[in-house]
């Protein structure tokens, strides 16, 4: 299977090779410019299709399990607690009690102080710990800080690094300054996995939602991510196919793959059985997997967990079946 590696080498978009690029903020600008338009009515429709597939209850249980799998259960609130982020360490190892056979989630997210307790909390278990950094969600701070961020993260144990872009300097159309700081937070995350958040809603335009991803993938991305889950507009099925459709391409072109993860707003397991119908039709099979496809949520899990109830006997149980977050 391809892996992520810092530094592709194979020719990009119309022959260019990547690593050439990025020499100068005027051969990053016309290699990111110079990627094709985005249409928008063609991409909305082929979502939309994808969305209407029915899948049989077979499939439908190996998608909720795989779901689940694939989730960082997540809390970034202000009023986070110990006590708050040991619960949810305990659900994301144990999602029903009642039934042992249910997956693991993917990792835990939280705020980097909150890192150390994630990471006691989950010690023998196979589930990361995901901090976000880099002065989330605003990303407003010099780099400096935002490096120390990520290093406190790191240094208390985090698998996993989910960085905001700074927005205004890419639509300002600072590229390089966008680029730099991605390679700077990618070399202090040292082995740990990094996720380049974007905030889709906040990028306007399709077109700029392809060049940050392109742009993410070229600095070094494990990961590019829609979004903070503190805006508006966060993950869509549009804005998630055309992120799949560029590590697609990147992979054909590069042998490099780099995973996805839509954050904020897919609350339903018919949400989530959508976003896999995407994954497999747009960048296939070797996304099914909670190592190049997550979802960023707190409450989707709970919903998730019903649904797998229910095929399994039938009925739902009654409110307190699930934890509330």
């Amino acid at each position: 299977m391809p892996t992520t590696a810092p530094s592709p080498t194979a020719s990009g978009v119309g022959g260019t090779p990547i690593p050439d690029v990025t020499a100068s903020d005027s051969t990053l600008r016309r290699f990111l410019h110079g990627l094709p338009g985005v249409d928008a009515v063609g991409l909305e429709a082929r979502a939309a299709s994808l969305g209407t597939r029915s899948i049989k209850t077979t499939a439908k249980a190996y998608a909720i399990d795989l779901a689940i799998s694939m989730i960082d259960l997540t809390t970034l609130e202000g009023a986070d607690t110990p006590g708050k982020v040991r619960a949810l360490a305990a659900k994301a190892v144990n999602p029903d009690p009642t039934d042992r056979s249910t997956p693991t989630t993917a990792a835990v997210c939280v705020y980097p102080d909150m890192v150390a307790t994630a990471k006691e909390s989950l010690k023998g278990s196979d589930v990361k710990v995901a901090s976000v950094a880099t002065a989330f969600p605003a990303g407003r701070a010099a780099l400096p800080v935002k490096i120390a961020d990520v290093r406190d993260a790191v240094a208390a144990g985090a698998d996993e690094i989910d960085m905001v872009i700074d927005r205004g300097a890419f639509l300002a159309g600072h590229y390089m300054k966008v680029y730099e700081e991605i390679r700077a937070v990618k070399e202090a995350s040292g082995s740990a996995r990094l996720k380049v958040i974007f905030e889709t809603g906040e990028l306007s335009t399709y077109d700029n939602i392809r060049r940050a991803s392109w742009l993410g993938m070229i600095a070094g991305a494990d990961f590019i991510k829609t979004s903070t889950g503190k805006v508006a507009v966060n993950a869509t099925p549009a804005n998630t196919l055309l992120m799949l459709q560029a590590v697609r391409d990147f992979r054909e072109q590069t042998g490099v793959q780099v995973g996805v993860k839509p954050a904020g707003g897919i609350r339903t397991a018919k949400d989530a059985i959508k976003f896999l119908v995407l994954v497999n039709e747009t960048a296939g099979e070797d996304w099914l997997d909670g190592h190049w496809f997550r979802f960023g949520a707190s409450s989707l899990l709970n919903d998730l967990l019903m649904q797998r109830q229910k095929l399994a006997t039938g009925r739902y149980s009654g409110p307190d079946y699930v934890t509330v977050d």
